[in-house]
């Protein structure tokens, strides 16, 4: 039950957005064992003037960038699953969108059961109710 939220600094396409959205799925499922059904991909574009690295703005840099926000529910991944899917995530979007920024960010939040869930329900009352089927 991920949610994905990447910021792109890339020209915008549908053809991007449907790449990027299908790679980070695949690699969602493939990798942390997230259901397809249930993981989301919010995609954002931000201009190339309006996104700075070391204080300049990528209008003026030869590569493009992103940052993608990924939360999961705590303790369902491992380091080291967490660790590949940020490898294969970097070279997914880069193969998409081209050279990228090391600057380029991936943040895997573990967030709580108790604190968030979906269609009206936490993580955790999911959790105990298996439990007491």
């Amino acid at each position: 039950m991920p949610i994905l939220i990447v910021k792109l600094c890339t020209t915008p396409t549908p053809e991007i957005s449907r790449c990027v959205a299908a790679a980070l799925t695949d690699l969602t499922v493939e990798i942390l064992k997230k259901k397809r059904e249930l993981t989301a991909v919010a995609i954002e574009y931000v201009p190339a003037a309006e996104w700075f690295i070391a204080g300049k703005t990528l209008a003026s840099q030869p590569h493009g960038t992103f940052h993608l926000d990924i939360k999961v529910t705590e303790g369902t991944n491992t380091k080291d699953e967490k660790a590949h899917f940020v490898s294969r995530v970097f070279a997914a979007l880069e193969e998409i969108i081209g050279p990228l920024a090391p600057a380029s960010y991936i943040v895997v939040h573990d967030v709580r059961g108790d604190s968030w869930g979906y269609q009206g329900q936490t993580q955790e009352y999911r959790y105990v109710r298996s439990k007491s089927l």
